[in-house]
């Protein structure tokens, strides 16, 4: 029974974070993204590892003892299924990063609309997670972190006063 209920609360979790997406996606007026938003992680390749990372592999609920396993470097799975959903959703900024073969990377700068798009998923990840859709304070927190070509990074500052969902 506790195997079954892990698939619940991650369907429950994941249809959550899709509504939330969908509410500021339709808001920012790109309606269609909303709508198919994220549904990369309803395939095994990603679907499995995630709801095992934040539901426990028995069903057990151990999203804590999941992380502190994830920055010792130990759920490749995890680490597999997070790597193939950022290359298949152009709405992650990581998605638009050339590693060249000779070393450097290069910044590439996103389409407006996967920038909304980002916005929303930070959007809905904030009201899933902590009921909170102001992602401003998050942005602020990981800004160094996150590698955005410049335009990129204007105009995701410029939409701090502009069309917020």
């Amino acid at each position: 029974m506790e195997k079954s209920l892990k698939y619940y609360q991650y369907f429950r979790f994941m249809l959550r974070h899709k509504w939330f997406v969908f509410l500021a996606s339709r808001k920012l007026g790109i309606t269609w993204l909303g709508v198919i938003h994220d549904w990369s992680k309803f395939l095994p390749s990603e679907w499995l590892p995630y709801m095992n990372y934040f539901y426990g592999k028995n069903g057990n609920s151990n999203r804590e003892s999941s992380k502190e396993t994830h920055q010792k470097g130990i759920d490749t799975e995890f680490d597999a299924a997070w790597n193939k959903h950022k290359n298949r959703n152009k709405h992650h900024w990581q998605w638009w990063i050339l590693q060249e073969d000779d070393g450097p990377i290069k910044l590439i700068p996103m389409e407006e609309k996967y920038i909304l798009e980002m916005i929303a998923d930070w959007t809905g990840a904030g009201m899933a997670i902590s009921g909170r859709k102001d992602w401003r304070p998050w942005y602020e927190k990981q800004r160094d972190t996150i590698q955005l070509h410049p335009e990129t990074r204007e105009y995701v500052e410029e939409l701090f006063n502009e069309r917020m969902p």
